[in-house]
């Protein structure tokens, strides 16, 4: 077999390679005889086959298989001889080939750049730090009591009125007749939140305990039975309780209810829950900070299959049109992604960062933490999907990147409101005006005036 380094323009490198007729014909005499130990024809013994008739019968998709074989191992070897770091699937253009014939083909294999990253030292980002306001924790402790509300029963005398609880047993018809749900026991409503059926509530303002009551609403639009669906529906309910709303008190009793120790553990829960939401947030607004420093930073050549690939993948769900529209955007975009991507796996691969089995485990087990009655179904979904492994994985490792590209930068440590978070995230998630449109509406502006 001869190997030959044909040409190479940027990253693609074209390679010539040569199997001589006499090393094919061997391979070819290799799967004969494997084939005369295995096939029976009618008429021969089991393995005494002529190689002349198996030959005749298979030749072709015999020689097509072993040509394939030979493919396989050679463009994998010259490959490797040339130490190539291959980006996406080689080329095979073939040549000359045929019985009897050498087999002349070339590979066409586009490599990965390489990358001279750029010292850290000079890049600069915030790590915010969001102090939560005393009075945000407690407007949520008494959105909690609200929620949470205590009711007592009333005297049979007294009428239900809006904020009050009902529990009723009821029998539905629609044109008269039963249907599935059409009966219900022991039903708790709020009057006045409309939760059970639209106008609902307000026909049970006024009822007390004990009495039947006639109500008419019509089904929901959305009823899984469509024949069902907005249908005018007579209730006959029967009211068992009707319940006053008392003011929980936020005392340790009440955190108790909630299944936290005391009400000073219910505030630092609090305080940390409205904290990740916007620790999230503003990391991601720190990601960026940096990504753009390191894409800015950084020149690099795009393997071409790589940038096809990410853009077909992009617009896999947008019709032709919207592909033609935004074609130059999508262009851009998924260049930037695959560039920052093999950046990030250059600084991950020269510190050798690496995310382990036993870590990954770690993370499935947080998030059965956070789903109590769940844990079966969450193992069984990672287990019976690979693909949902390698991306947490994958959301690991770039984590990790981001840490240790944190720990060598100028990393100002900003201390914020949440006034000022919310109007950081706001400005970023702002849509741009193209300078454009911008100048449009100044000139419209001008004009008017």
């Amino acid at each position: 077999m001869k190997i030959q380094k044909h040409s190479k323009k940027g990253l693609r490198t074209i390679i010539s390679i040569v199997i001589d007729k006499k090393s094919i014909q061997e391979k070819l005499d290799q799967r004969l005889k494997q084939i005369q130990s295995e096939v029976s024809l009618k008429g021969f013994r089991p393995g005494k086959v002529p190689p002349s008739v198996i030959k005749s019968q298979f030749g072709k998709a015999i020689y097509g298989e072993v040509i394939d074989i030979l493919l396989k191992e050679s463009s994998s070897k010259a490959i490797q001889e040339k130490k190539i770091k291959v980006a996406g699937q080689p080329k095979i253009d073939l040549k000359s080939f045929g019985e009897g014939k050498d087999l002349n083909y070339e590979l066409q294999v586009e490599s990965f750049p390489e990358i001279n990253l750029k010292s850290l030292e000079n890049f600069k980002a915030i790590q915010y730090k969001v102090i939560i306001e005393k009075d945000l924790i407690d407007k949520k402790i008494k959105e909690l009591a609200e929620q949470n509300k205590i009711f007592q029963n009333k005297s049979e005398n007294e009428k239900a009125q809006i904020g009050d609880q009902v529990i009723f047993d009821y029998s539905a018809t629609v044109d008269e007749k039963k249907f599935e749900g059409s009966e219900g026991k022991g039903v708790q409503i709020e009057l006045g939140k409309d939760l059970f059926l639209k106008g609902f509530d307000n026909q049970l303002v006024g009822v007390k305990k004990g009495e039947l009551k006639k109500v008419v609403v019509n089904l929901p639009a959305n009823h899984p039975k469509k024949e069902l669906s907005n249908k005018e529906t007579n209730f006959q309910c029967k009211v068992n309780f009707i319940k006053r709303p008392t003011k929980s008190k936020t005392d340790d009793e009440f955190a108790k209810r909630l299944g936290v120790k005391n009400l000073n553990d219910l505030k630092k829960l609090i305080e940390d829950q409205i904290s990740s939401q916007y620790h999230q947030s503003l990391n991601m607004i720190t990601k960026k900070e940096i990504l753009d420093q390191l894409e800015k930073n950084h020149e690099i050549e795009i393997p071409e299959n790589l940038l096809n690939n990410e853009i077909k993948h992009m617009t896999q769900n947008q019709n032709k049109h919207d592909q033609e529209k935004h074609k130059k955007n999508n262009e851009k975009i998924a260049r930037s992604r695959i560039k920052l991507g093999l950046i990030m796996n250059e600084y991950g691969e020269k510190n050798k960062i690496k995310v382990e089995d036993s870590e990954i485990k770690n993370e499935i087990q947080k998030q059965v933490k956070t789903m109590p009655g769940q844990e079966k179904m969450i193992f069984e979904y990672y287990q019976k999907n690979p693909n949902a492994t390698q991306s947490l994985k994958s959301g690991m490792y770039e984590e990790k990147i981001i840490n240790f590209i944190k720990s060598k930068i100028k990393l100002n440590n900003k201390s914020i409101s949440t006034k000022e978070a919310e109007k950081i995230i706001s400005d970023i998630n702002k849509p741009k005006i193209p300078k454009k449109e911008q100048k449009s509406k100044t000139e419209k502006s001008s004009s008017k005036k």
